[in-house]
């Protein structure tokens, strides 16, 4: 899956996830299996990075989806994919690594 450098999705913080998932928000983790078992967001679907292409059929293509990874990185790429497929995604900044040293809860 590749992601030229143009393709921009909106930008959301670690602080608005938890309301945006009382919304009906999806939130999409692309991290690798141990990255996941070691800790996740409660609530967090799990399809890793390279595997997104293959099970889009698993997300929701009518909820906003808002997709992490580790520090951001591979969820930008995810997230300007999915984009381009026709979803309404948002790549979360920061990933988990500034979830983790804000403190919040995780789940493994």
């Amino acid at each position: 899956m590749s992601s030229p450098s143009g393709d921009e999705v909106p930008q959301v913080g670690i602080d608005e996830i938890s309301a945006a998932l009382d919304l009906g928000v999806k939130l999409l983790d692309v991290r690798e299996d141990d990255e996941w078992a070691a800790g996740h967001i409660d609530g967090a679907q799990h399809i890793p990075l390279g595997d997104v292409p293959s099970r889009m059929d698993e997300l929701d293509p009518d909820a906003p989806l808002w997709v992490i990874c580790h520090a951001g990185g591979r969820s930008q790429r995810a997230a300007a994919y999915l984009d381009r497929n026709g979803f309404d995604v948002s790549n979360v900044s920061g990933g988990m690594l500034a979830w983790v040293q804000a403190g919040k809860p995780t789940i493994s």
